[in-house]
């Protein structure tokens, strides 16, 4: 009997030839504001690799916003960083995955030394969220709950398959890229924790590890019978067994219709609670807040609500800052997680007055949603209160393209944003 390796294989094979134009241009949307969050990433970034950037060995492939060329592996790890540490990169709620930091990452990298043609890099990034995607399905919750990190394990699985279709590689090939990826992946939630900062290495490393592995499809090594499924494999490390007919099942959708873009610079799980407060910071000023209470889902406080606020990258995984500097500054861009503002006192003392609570209800809803209501209790006895199910950027409240493309302006500027529109919508 076929295992659960070759059916994934096949699934994504018949799942290729579906592939229409609507399907492209959502790559495209994608490419796009990757191609943003990366050059943005690596601004902010740009002293801090000043040291790295002198040990690199030399290349061909550029290093996003950096004027910089290196050789493919070290620009995956470099371009996934950078891409992922502004926390403004795509993602996958169903799945709990980061994609486009690690996936167009590898295929950019690929794409700089080989004859890959744009539809052809497109069609690479389509099939590496589907495989990446199908695979997180499949092992999530427990591999989360395990303490491992998906943009990480499956992350190297989705890269390694995008690089692979970018690449026209056939069955026999992908087998091996398939093995090899499976066997690489690897990302420990940890990396994220106290006053960290190398959370972005987990996507940097899978873009890297994944390019590494696509291309030893084209080396003439045997692999096992079953990567996924085996006795001691994929599933059963990384997910207790998980649920293999989430891989392969059916749809009439793509995964990548199913991702969401990110308007603000905080962990998605922040999202719905930084859009309630938005919503709410017109009825009340700062000085009448008593205290406030956000309710949500399980997976969003564990690791999510922390008062007690180490860094940038701190504020941005901490739902009780998000909210706070939501309600203070009217907003939760780049500059609201800045250095300057995760040690502003006025939002560090509101921060300590928002408590996060567990909402039975909305666990059960999650992933379907991810919800979160937030109430403000005021001094004076009075309170306020707001509920969101689907925060702008899910698919049910998708950003739309413009709205993409202003997304790029205010972080790159005008200029660099309409350069990349030409480049990634001319395609």
């Amino acid at each position: 009997m076929q295992g659960l390796s070759l059916n994934f294989l096949d699934y994504l094979r018949k799942k290729s030839t579906q592939i229409n134009d609507e399907i492209i241009e959502k790559a495209k949307d994608c490419l796009f504001d990757y191609l943003a969050v990366t050059q943005a990433g690596a601004a902010a970034n740009r002293e801090r690799w000043s040291g790295f950037l002198k040990h690199i060995p030399k290349g061909n492939t550029p290093l996003q916003g950096l004027s910089v060329t290196t050789d493919s592996k070290t620009a995956c790890l470099v371009n996934g960083f950078n891409a992922h540490s502004l926390e403004l990169d795509d993602g996958h709620r169903f799945a709990m995955i980061h994609l486009g930091a690690s996936i167009i990452t590898a295929i950019e990298a690929a794409r700089s030394e080989n004859n890959i043609s744009r539809r052809s890099a497109l069609v690479g990034i389509i099939m590496g969220y589907e495989a990446a995607c199908r695979l997180a399905l499949s092992i999530q919750p427990a591999h989360k709950n395990k303490g491992f990190h998906t943009a990480g394990t499956c992350g190297t699985v989705g890269s390694a398959i995008g690089v692979g279709y970018a690449l026209a590689m056939n069955d026999n090939r992908l087998r091996a890229v398939l093995d090899c990826a499976a066997v690489s992946s690897a990302g420990m939630l940890e990396i994220q924790e106290q006053s960290s900062e190398l959370k972005p290495y987990n996507l940097g490393r899978a873009a890297m590890d994944g390019l590494t592995a696509a291309y030893m499809g084209f080396a003439d090594w045997l692999g096992p019978d079953d990567i996924l499924g085996g006795e001691r494999g994929f599933l059963r490390i990384f997910g207790d067994g998980g649920t293999p007919e989430k891989m392969t099942a059916d749809s009439d959708y793509f995964e990548i219709e199913r991702i969401y873009v990110k308007p603000y610079a905080a962990c998605r799980h922040c999202h719905s609670a930084i859009e309630a407060v938005l919503s709410l910071r017109s009825q009340c000023s700062l000085s009448e807040v008593e205290r406030i209470v956000i309710e949500t889902y399980n997976l969003a406080v564990k690791g999510h609500d922390h008062t007690d606020i180490a860094g940038v990258s701190s504020a941005k995984l901490s739902m009780p800052y998000s909210a706070a500097a939501a309600f203070v500054l009217g907003r939760a861009d780049v500059w609201a997680f800045s250095r300057e503002n995760v040690t502003d006192d006025r939002i560090l003392s509101l921060a300590r007055k928002v408590r996060v609570e567990e909402n039975a209800e909305f666990s059960s809803d999650c992933p379907q949603r991810r919800v979160a209501k937030v109430t403000i209790f005021k001094k004076d006895g009075s309170y306020c209160e707001k509920r969101v199910d689907y925060a702008k950027g899910d698919p049910e409240n998708p950003m739309s393209r413009g709205e993409i493309i202003k997304k790029g302006v205010e972080l790159l500027g005008e200029q660099k944003a309409e350069e990349l529109s030409t480049l990634v919508y001319g395609i």
